[in-house]
């Protein structure tokens, strides 16, 4: 189950660093390749979505499955310290689960919207040819 938690945390990290490299100011030759590539990648990238939901799904499953320590002396500390542990992983992967898909979304609008914003760009300067 590590491995799975690794490759989405290495997706939400490249769409970190694609939406980074699309924002930063300053980079306009940069981003006119980027902009393709994002494009091309959003496509694939979109697997995240579904692959999110089943990690999900696993975090319900593990969390109804879970043994409970109801009463005081019902567990050993050793068992409620891997119980909390297990715990604090799954909030942490459901919050690697909302990045990964608030990431994705994000990157798809900025997307776009840079797309777009060029092609009003390119609208403009063949106005201004014309009336030149």
């Amino acid at each position: 189950m590590a491995l799975e938690w690794v490759v989405l945390g290495y997706a939400a990290g490249a769409e970190a660093i694609m939406l980074l490299l699309l924002t930063l100011p300053g980079l306009d030759g940069l981003r006119r390749g980027m902009i393709s590539v994002v494009r091309s990648a959003l496509k694939p990238m979109m697997s995240v979505v579904p692959f999110c939901l089943f990690l999900l799904m696993d975090i319900y499953w593990k969390y109804e499955t879970r043994p409970t320590c109801d009463d005081e002396h019902a567990c050993t500390p050793s068992e409620h310290l891997r119980h909390q542990k297990s715990i604090m992983k799954s909030q942490r992967n459901a919050l690697l689960i909302a990045a990964a898909l608030l990431l994705y979304w994000i990157l798809f609008s900025v997307t776009q919207l840079v797309v777009r914003l060029e092609q009003m760009q390119q609208r403009v300067d063949k106005l201004r040819k014309r009336y030149d």
